[in-house]
């Protein structure tokens, strides 16, 4: 069943360019995972430096075992202190339903 993982993050003003960098690079190696179904990343229309990202998957375990370790996140990751302002909020949502 998919599971979808629902990231916020609060950007310091000064590092939002960086921010979509780095992401962006991410999610389009990510599309390629055979375990990949979709994402998307959206921002607060309120609050230019706050971003909400849904990463759908196929497989936790993969998640957890394999795609967190990519190399194409290693400076992502590494990042992610100096670029956010607070620390990211994670959820994970199981899919009961989806209308296209």
């Amino acid at each position: 069943m998919n599971e979808t993982y629902v990231i916020t993050f609060e950007v310091k003003p000064t590092e939002v360019e960086r921010f979509h960098a780095l992401l962006d690079g991410v999610l389009d190696a990510m599309r390629n995972e055979t375990t990949f179904v979709r994402a998307a990343l959206h921002v607060d229309p309120d609050r230019p430096n706050r971003f909400q990202l849904h990463e759908t998957w196929s497989d936790r375990q993969d998640v957890l075992t394999v795609q967190l370790q990519r190399h194409y996140r290693r400076d992502w990751h590494a990042a992610l202190a100096e670029v956010l302002a607070t620390p990211r909020n994670i959820t994970i949502w199981t899919q009961l339903r989806a209308d296209p």
